[in-house]
């Protein structure tokens, strides 16, 4: 069909690699082959702030609390998960027609300011994990006066 898109402005180098990157998806996907959409090593999150704390949902079905670790460094936390791809002994007619899992490491990571380290919680329910990460009271800036010599 046509390529219009009508009451935008087409940007023809971003149209052109958003094409090959279908083209690549597409061939790939026909093969059996996981897409190229840089995703491969992370996993969904939402981040919701109050006026108490940050809120971290992360989605990680079939992973184990063992599978995963959570730091909080220098102002980042980071979700760590590892899956390992399990050794089978197949017979040699066994053959995978699709792969769609993923194996390996997951990492997301998010800066939070203001924070109280000693206090983050986080419970892994049915795939979801939930990260509760309590604000730090604000500091009111002291004022200091310089006295002039």
């Amino acid at each position: 069909m046509f390529d219009l898109k009508p009451f935008k402005k087409r940007n023809d180098d971003l149209d052109l690699f958003e094409r090959m990157r279908t083209s690549f998806n597409e061939f790939f996907d026909r093969e059996g082959i996981a897409p190229l959409n840089g995703n491969l090593n992370s996993f969904r999150t939402d981040v919701r702030e109050t006026k108490k704390a940050y809120y971290v949902e992360a989605e990680l079905p079939g992973f184990d609390k063992e599978d995963i670790t959570i730091d909080f460094d220098n102002n980042y936390l980071t979700i760590h998960a590892k899956r390992d791809e399990k050794e089978e002994t197949k017979d040699e007619s066994d053959k995978i027609i699709r792969q769609e899992r993923h194996y390996g490491e997951f990492i997301r990571r998010f800066y939070v300011d203001n924070v109280e380290e000693e206090n983050v919680k986080a419970k892994l329910k049915r795939g979801i994990l939930k990260i509760e990460i309590p604000k730090r009271e604000p500091t009111k800036p002291k004022t200091k006066r310089i006295e002039i010599d």
